[in-house]
């Protein structure tokens, strides 16, 4: 009766494992410098969501921070095309990666939304697809790169689900803190 019950547990938890997807894959990349200048850019809104760049910028500067990066600049509102009104894909990557050059930023994170919704149907599940790089402003380099799409339960907020795979995205790239003097 016992090992009846355990199979149908792992039944029950392969189950509910296969009702929620996860993918991701990350590029290998060298460990990047924390302490340096960092500047977060548009992330550009490749879907019909009205501000889902805008609301992906938001969750990575605060993931950005949490993982120690704290010299952050955040790109003038003045080069967003991402507003309610006007949903269309950012076509300012190259202004603000020259407004960033300026400013002397060392690495810059740039990106694009693919999904993010909550699917059609009975259960309205939420998803989330995103796309994350950074690059070595000094050399224009791609340093690391990192895509990914998660798909939550019918109940899960949709940033929620996006909250947990940008999280889990961002913490593939290794950091260092540089010693002073190095």
């Amino acid at each position: 009766m016992k090992q009846i019950k355990n199979r149908l547990l792992c039944l029950l938890v392969l189950v509910l494992v296969g009702c929620s997807t996860a993918i991701q894959s990350t590029a290998e990349h060298e460990a990047l410098d924390a302490q340096a200048k960092w500047a977060l850019l548009p992330i550009t809104n490749n879907t019909d969501t009205p501000q889902a760049g805008l609301s992906a910028e938001a969750m990575v500067e605060h993931l950005l921070h949490r993982q120690g990066i704290t010299e952050l600049l955040h790109y003038p509102a003045a080069l967003s095309r991402d507003s309610l009104f006007e949903p269309t894909e950012r076509k300012v990557t190259e202004e603000a990666q020259k407004w960033a050059r300026e400013q002397g930023v060392r690495f810059a994170v740039v990106g694009s939304v693919e999904e993010w919704r909550y699917k059609v149907g009975i259960d309205g599940e939420p998803a989330v697809g995103v796309t994350l790089k950074v690059l070595d402003l000094s050399n224009g380099r791609l340093v690391w790169s990192a895509s990914g799409a998660k798909s939550g339960w019918s109940r899960e907020a949709l940033s929620a689900v996006a909250q947990t795979l940008l999280g889990n995205l961002l913490a593939s790239m290794r950091l260092t803190v540089s010693k002073p003097g190095n």
